[in-house]
């Protein structure tokens, strides 16, 4: 063990030295502080053009036919965050200096041709929004806007100066706002003159305050929002509560019952099978699980999703993380992979309980499954992004830089987690003994079947997230910037209780019927959840959005699918493991053959 932990040890200096340069990279000294003299140059940034309907569909600002700064402009990168998110920041050699007022400022002459009269055009008819940065603060402007009263040739009309009004608190950016003008008609062989100007106003709101204006507090702080917090905690209360009664009643008439040494074999098994059902399978409860290497390596991978998930939500709330670009990505990331050990001990606990042989089988399968998911999604969407030239094209230096981050960091932090949760756990240490034949399992009625036991599972679980889905779905799709962590820890923690009620009353059920498939049945009764939220999802995309076009179509699916993914492996192991405890309780205490 001793070896193992020192053969970790530069993977840590890798991982620090990673984790610097994602979320610390390299900028100007001013940007870096925040803090200017007056007549310091700034820096304007150009970042990415595209639909407003299709959030995804971005693409290179100098794509569309601007005047283009020079043969070798200055780039920044941001991290890695930044570029998985398809962000590129390009010097516009705009000339700003901080605290000195701009009036109207020639940008560049910019001569028309057939060719970028209709790159203009359809960018104009198809809502084209331009994004820029100054000192880490976003800005946004369209390209241009129709004239439908006028003639065909004169009714797309270009903004041709941009207005930037600058707010500043003594040597601190604090707001901006940019206003798009001029609009001149695209006529084709004449020359437009792009211009430019900055206005320079004190503030007196302070630099820490400086992302508010971008937040937005009627919408997530509505009443709506408080009352499914308040409804979702209350449901708890009530499916916890009824789950207590009706677990704990029933477990004590059946335990006074099987104790009764007076009680004939007749009046026994005719109890048993009325009322007992689940403890004439105790010989077959704990019977090793069909596909145990994919179950162990899914329970392990969303137990260590579920820590990830609540690192960064309160990693989130503490550090403010929706400020910086790509800042929640990159966090995800590193996240993940110093979690990685969480997967491998539980894996590997669960498998060697089991009498589990192939324990590297296991330990692979469970530090690759769902990065591998990711990435063959990931793969088929970036084969699109590529194809249409977009931003959201993940670079091939990027890419190298996660599988480094997952094989020299989360891999080998797996395989420890393996070796440990195989060596630690106690082998085998079921309440009853497994026979060797197993009992058959009678008919039952069909809602107490497995798969149906399953499917309605995850309606309970999904209705306590339904309210807060809308929220995340719009701050993703829909250009807000999602703030409210504290909310989201709320109902990730309501999420997990309810799971984990609703997981052991199937299980009970399921389990009374005398079928004891309950090891699967409970992860799918849970992992449902991430169905519905699918199914939420097409009607979100239908009903709730404007997105068309097979581009931002598939990477709405094609993220949204990750995502429950992500969802319903997370939820599939907490129902598992609930489940887990609450069989192993109620056949404790009962005579095993």
């Amino acid at each position: 063990m001793k070896e193992l932990i020192k053969m970790h040890q530069w993977q840590w200096l890798l991982l620090l030295a990673l984790f610097q340069a994602a979320v610390f990279p390299m900028v100007t000294a001013s940007e870096y502080d925040h803090k200017y003299n007056i007549g310091d140059p700034v820096t304007l940034w150009v970042n990415k053009v595209g639909p407003y309907n299709n959030p995804q569909e971005t693409y290179n600002y100098y794509s569309l036919p601007f005047c283009h700064p020079g043969n070798n402009p200055t780039h920044k990168w941001g991290g890695l965050g930044e570029v998985l998110e398809g962000n590129e920041l390009i010097d516009s050699q705009i000339e700003i200096k901080f605290g000195k007022n701009v009036d109207r400022s020639k940008i560049c002459s910019l001569e028309l041709n057939n060719d970028k009269v209709q790159e203009f055009k359809d960018a104009i008819e198809n809502m084209y929004w331009s994004e820029f940065f100054m000192d880490d603060l976003p800005l946004w402007g369209f390209v241009g806007e129709i004239h439908s009263d006028k003639k065909e040739d004169q009714k797309h009309l270009l903004y041709t100066h941009k207005s930037l009004v600058v707010k500043s608190n003594k040597d601190q950016i604090i707001h901006l706002n940019l206003t798009q003008e001029n609009p001149q008609p695209l006529i084709p062989g004449s020359t437009l003159e792009l211009t430019y100007s900055v206005k320079w106003v004190d503030t007196n709101v302070t630099f820490p305050r400086r992302f508010d204006i971008y937040l937005d507090y009627p919408f997530f702080e509505h009443q709506i929002h408080w009352f499914s917090i308040f409804n979702s905690f209350m449901m708890v209360i009530f499916l916890a509560g009824l789950v207590f009664m009706i677990m704990m009643r029933t477990l004590r008439n059946d335990y006074a019952k099987y104790a009764r040494e007076d009680d004939d074999l007749e009046t026994l098994e005719r109890d048993g099978s009325e009322e007992s059902g689940w403890k004439l399978v105790h010989g077959d409860v704990f019977r090793t699980p069909r596909n145990l290497v994919l179950l162990s390596a899914l329970v392990g991978t969303g137990a260590q999703l579920c820590m990830l998930v609540l690192l960064v939500i309160v990693v989130a709330i503490i550090g403010m993380l929706y400020v910086g670009r790509g800042a929640i990505v990159t966090t995800f990331i590193v996240c993940y992979a110093l979690t990685s050990f969480i997967s491998g001990h539980v894996s590997g606990s669960l498998y060697s309980r089991n009498d589990g042989k192939h324990w590297v089988k296991s330990m692979v399968v469970t530090a690759s499954l769902f990065p591998f998911l990711c990435f063959g999604i990931g793969f088929a969407l970036n084969i699109v992004a590529i194809f249409k030239r977009s931003l959201a094209a993940i670079p091939f230096g990027t890419m190298v830089v996660v599988f480094v981050i997952w094989a020299f960091i989360s891999f080998p932090l797996a395989l420890l987690g393996t070796v440990v949760g195989r060596n630690w756990s106690r082998a085998s240490d079921n309440p009853c003994r497994v026979k060797s034949i197993p009992r058959p399992i009678p008919e039952k009625k069909w809602y107490l079947t497995p798969s149906v036991v399953s499917v309605m599972g995850g309606l309970l679980p999904f209705g306590s997230i339904f309210i807060e889905m809308y929220f995340v779905f719009t701050s993703f799709w829909n250009y807000k910037v999602y703030y409210v962590y504290g909310f989201m820890l709320l109902v990730f923690l309501i999420l997990i209780i309810v799971t984990i009620c609703v997981t052991i009353v199937g299980t009970y059920f399921l389990l009374n019927a005398e079928n004891y498939h309950w090891q699967w049945t409970s992860f799918f009764s849970a992992a449902s959840t991430a169905v519905y939220v699918y199914l939420y999802s097409i009607y979100y995309y239908y009903m709730k959005t404007k997105m068309s076009g097979f581009f931002q179509t598939s990477f709405y699916f094609g993220y949204t699918l990750m995502f429950c993914l992500g969802l319903g492996i997370l939820c599939g192991a907490v129902g598992y493991l609930g489940s887990s405890m609450f069989v192993r309780r109620i056949y404790r205490n009962i005579k095993c053959d």
